[in-house]
């Protein structure tokens, strides 16, 4: 915990040349309670941070390092999905430092375990006391995010006693910053594609948190993920059986999200993805269609999807306002 009269926090970021340390360093180098100690880079050492990330000109004189200090009070790894663990283990740090992970290493249950350390599952929205007691955070993969939103309310309930269907189309950004074949832009602009159908690395996440809040999912989550033309921004919809009617929908909705700072009911059935790009929200709209839900579930892929989260679950950690450096303002057109 800090308070007004303490210092601020120190914080490194690993990984820093990726677009989620990136997007992570544009919103907190204005946290009133952080200071950026470190952003670890072995590719970019010595060069200033806007050398990677332009927008940065102006805004700060930070080099990227070759050295980690392990005495920060919170270290954020945007470190390639399998990457974390063997960077601990070759730069460990201080026992009081806080690892905040937003590479899927200890995300499950079974893997939440590293070198003397509980990693707790960072979703806010369904583990904000967890988080709240936390030393280390997992933090959720974008698409699991925007799905897990989507489905908790129902899944609080038991209410998931169907197959689910998802279609999610996310921006190009969820690929990383790596060039790729399908991230070329002749290739990505003006088309579309399906990737890893019903297969996504994001399932494990998904289907435990909501096993977790359903007593158990014993039918089947078909998961289709879509490449889409676009930078940025989750667009999911999912649809299951529910027999009660869209009022019952929106007041389980209504009820589940009566807390939540970030996830929000839309008035209106019909959702889109620029209500939440360059946000930490989620908007959610709900329709029924005979003895189907269909609920739409909008993110920033690099915001509530990944940096945006991080965030928010640092500050729970520290007992920071939750909303506190992510007062951010959407697109909207």
């Amino acid at each position: 915990m800090i308070n007004d009269t303490q210092r601020k926090l120190k914080i490194g970021i690993v990984g820093g040349a990726g677009y989620t340390a990136g997007e992570l360093l544009r919103i907190i180098l204005r946290h009133p309670k952080v200071k950026v100690d470190f952003v670890y880079s072995t590719s970019s050492a010595g060069q200033p941070l806007h050398s990677i990330h332009y927008d940065l000109l102006g805004v700060t004189d930070m080099c990227f390092s070759a050295e980690v200090n392990p005495t920060v009070d919170v270290l954020f790894m945007c470190t390639a999905h399998g990457d974390t663990g063997n960077f601990l283990k070759e730069n460990p740090v201080c026992e009081h430092t806080r690892i905040i992970d937003l590479s899927n290493e200890f995300r499950l249950k079974a893997d939440s375990r590293f070198m003397g350390r509980k990693f707790v599952y960072g979703l806010p929205e369904v583990n904000r006391a967890k988080i709240a007691r936390a030393h280390d955070i997992a933090n959720p993969g974008c698409f699991a995010t925007a799905i897990q939103l989507a489905l908790a309310p129902l899944a609080s309930k038991g209410l998931l006693q169907g197959d689910i269907h998802v279609n999610a189309v996310t921006g190009s950004t969820g690929a990383g910053v790596k060039p790729s074949a399908t991230t070329h832009f002749s290739w990505r602009a003006d088309n579309l594609s399906y990737y890893k159908p019903f297969s996504h690395q994001h399932l494990g996440e998904i289907k435990e948190t909501l096993a977790k809040l359903n007593g158990g999912l014993e039918r089947e989550l078909y998961f289709l993920p879509i490449r889409g033309n676009h930078a940025r921004g989750i667009f999911a919809t999912a649809y299951t059986d529910f027999d009660g009617d869209l009022e019952e929908a929106r007041r389980i909705y209504g009820e589940f999200y009566r807390t939540a700072v970030f996830t929000l009911l839309s008035d209106a059935p019909q959702v889109h993805m620029k209500m939440a790009v360059n946000t930490n929200k989620c908007v959610i709209g709900l329709l029924k269609h005979g003895d189907k839900l269909l609920v739409t579930s909008v993110i920033d892929n690099l915001i509530k999807g990944a940096s945006g989260q991080a965030i928010q679950n640092m500050n729970l950690m520290f007992g920071l306002p939750e909303d506190m450096g992510l007062g951010l303002k959407a697109s909207a057109f």
